[in-house]
């Protein structure tokens, strides 16, 4: 299981790109979620956080 460095890079550079498409297409709607965000407790932060990181490995290993 080789992992090439530039396959890493692609990853930085697709995540990049997608973070970059909402503020790029809406920057007040945008603003308004982060707002959102922001409101939300710590707890509720982590959960989500927790589920982006484990549906981000499902995904990962079902592409690999």
């Amino acid at each position: 299981m080789s992992v090439e460095w530039s396959d890493l890079w692609a990853a930085l550079a697709l995540l990049l790109v997608l973070e970059g498409l909402m503020p790029f297409l809406s920057p007040a709607r945008m603003r308004e979620t982060l707002n959102k965000v922001s409101e939300l407790d710590d707890r509720t932060l982590r959960t989500l956080g927790v589920i982006s990181i484990i549906a981000g490995l499902l995904l990962l290993h079902w592409v690999r």
